[in-house]
């Protein structure tokens, strides 16, 4: 069983709550609690078998572990007195899913530092825990040569590259053997992975099967891979197979064919990626036979019907790759930045997104299966964050309960991962997706902790083991999600969206509230309209300017005994997060 301690606090809105109740379901007949006829009823609290595994989560359950409960230090606080206006009810009678850890991940960048040499960096991500860190991420992957480098590219990388209007381009690679302060090599990031105890998910370069100039570019790349997953060695999991194959920007869609020797079409196609994954996995599966470890490998899919955007590769792409993959790949991958592309989003329409995307996109790649006869694999969602900019969304406290719902969402629609995008990326006036600080921004040190990361932190602290049903009424701006912990309490993580703090009264089913309830809560300060730039934690906020409080390991929870019922308050733009013994 996994302990999980708390000295912690949770980033979620105000909440002051009023005790726990102790009802539940009606059936067998009630038993007087332990303060006589006058306490709270305890009722039987029937077992509840777990729902068969999804198949879009599949092997990712391999990651799953039962979580026990220890009670954080706490601060007491006085009952909500006020009337409640919502009704909350954690349905313990059900399961959707057990949980697994692989939907709070991040992805870590090749231009980020060399991560280890930076304490402050290292000291955050060993708090974190992220479980599942992304590498080499993004566009770069495709560029990326692990085992090179700054002078050793392999004879048959050409100097330039072409991109999508047909212009060679320097290349701009990568490369793995280096030893730069200001760029991560391979060996950092393995570091990194050990010193927070987490697991790798690698993105294989795919272009260089396209743009390489030898004989067999395909078979060539495909052992570069192979190559790679001998010197990992099992510290990584989860294999990719390119980034974002699909799209125009990246290295291999559009190619020189007089440099090409195996007749490649001058523009990829989804068949032709299939055909090529093919030869990717035959060498990696091999190599990491050779090795004795398993490893699960994914093909990229578009997430989303055709726009007016797309090239006619995108368009086709995902009938290209489902057609013609022939069972060589183990799971999906799909990214998404959800809110509408550079548009200056508003809270609500941000929220909105993080709230309905997931839904859409699962339902729409479910359908691709089926309509082009492929099996139904887990689904990898290793990028997600958001489009909107110009107001400082993406740094903001509003980015924080996005990535509740991000996560949240990706539980109850049963992704078998979702990783964010990125830990350190530029400041560009705040259209940033870092979770950290990158040094730019005004007044704020370098590694600062976004607001992103404190709901990210207790959201992943704070978080059963399986995943219940929340039923919510009285109003559409409060959201929820409920769990339960193999030690037998109740997990409730609620947001509120409105402009209006907002109290709740919750109840349960099949469940009993105990003789205490703990929680955190998380909400923007006055700064930058409803983008503020500081999360308030349990009313502690930052010293500087913008992110949370330096303390926020140390801050105790707040917690009242158990006396009738549980009223929340929680603040506009912000979210509570609570525990409830059983």
């Amino acid at each position: 069983m996994r302990k999980i301690s708390f000295g912690y606090t949770f980033m979620i809105a105000a909440l002051v709550l009023s005790g726990c109740s102790k009802k539940d379901s009606p059936d067998p007949e009630p038993e007087p609690g332990p303060g006589g006829p006058g306490g709270p009823v305890i009722t039987p609290v029937v077992p509840v078998p777990d729902p068969a595994l999804a198949n879009t989560i599949g092997f990712f359950d391999q990651q799953w572990k039962a979580r026990t409960f220890t009670a954080p230090s706490y601060v007491d606080v006085t009952p909500v007195q006020t009337t409640a206006t919502v009704s909350v009810t954690i349905d313990a009678s059900k399961v959707i899913t057990k949980i697994p850890p692989t939907v709070w991940g991040h992805n870590a960048n090749t231009w980020m530092t060399n991560m280890v040499g930076e304490p402050i960096f290292m000291q955050h991500m060993k708090a974190l825990n992220p479980g599942f860190i992304r590498f080499p991420a993004g566009s770069g992957s495709d560029i990326y040569f692990w085992n090179a480098s700054r002078d050793g590219l392999p004879a048959d990388v050409p100097a330039q590259i072409m991109n999508s209007n047909g212009v060679l381009i320097d290349g701009g690679y990568w490369f793995g053997r280096i030893n730069e302060g200001w760029t991560a090599s391979l060996d950092n990031y393995y570091s990194v992975l050990q010193e927070t105890k987490s697991i790798g998910v690698l993105t294989v370069n795919y272009g260089y099967a396209r743009y390489g100039t030898s004989v067999d570019p395909v078979a060539t790349a495909a052992h570069l891979a192979a190559d790679w997953v001998r010197y990992d060695k099992g510290r990584t999991k989860y294999w990719e197979i390119g980034n974002e194959t699909y799209g125009d920007w990246e290295a291999g869609f559009r190619i020189d064919q007089s440099k090409n020797k195996d007749g490649q079409p001058e523009y990829v196609t989804g068949e032709l990626y299939a055909k090529h994954v093919q030869v990717f996995v035959d060498s990696m599966q091999k190599a990491a036979s050779e090795t004795g470890h398993e490893i699960f490998i994914g093909a990229t899919l578009y997430d989303a019907p055709t726009e007016a955007w797309m090239t006619n590769t995108t368009k086709t792409w995902n009938e290209g790759v489902l057609k013609n993959l022939n069972g060589a790949a183990d799971f999906y991958i799909v990214h998404n930045y959800f809110t509408p592309y550079n548009e200056n989003s508003t809270a609500a329409v941000v929220m909105n997104a993080g709230l309905t995307v997931p839904a859409k996109m699962m339902q729409f790649i479910k359908k691709e299966m089926q309509t082009y006869g492929a099996p139904v694999l887990p689904v990898a969602l290793t990028e997600w964050n958001m489009w909107a900019r110009d107001s400082k969304q993406q740094v903001s406290n509003v980015s924080g309960l996005f990535a509740l719902a991000v996560m949240g969402e990706s539980l109850v629609n049963q992704y078998g991962m979702a990783l964010r995008w990125d830990l350190l990326n530029g400041w560009e006036n705040g259209n940033d997706h870092g979770l950290f600080s990158d040094g730019n921004e005004p007044g704020i040190a370098k590694w600062t902790p976004r607001p992103s990361f404190y709901y990210m932190y207790y959201f992943s602290r704070l978080v059963g083991d399986r995943l219940v049903p929340v039923n919510i009424t009285g109003s559409t701006q409060v959201k929820g999600y409920a769990s339960t912990y193999s030690s037998g309490e109740a997990n409730l993580t609620l947001m509120n969206l409105s402009d209006k703090p907002v109290t709740v009264e919750v109840d349960a089913k099949n469940f009993n509230f105990g003789k205490r309830c703990y929680w955190y809560q998380l909400e923007g300060s006055n700064d930058n309209g409803e983008f503020s730039r500081k999360v308030l934690i349990n009313g502690e906020g930052p010293w500087l300017a913008a992110g949370g409080p330096v303390n926020y390991t140390a801050l105790k929870a707040r917690s009242h005994s158990v006396m009738g019922k549980l009223k929340v308050n929680v603040p506009a733009l912000g979210a509570v997060l609570m525990v409830i013994e059983d």
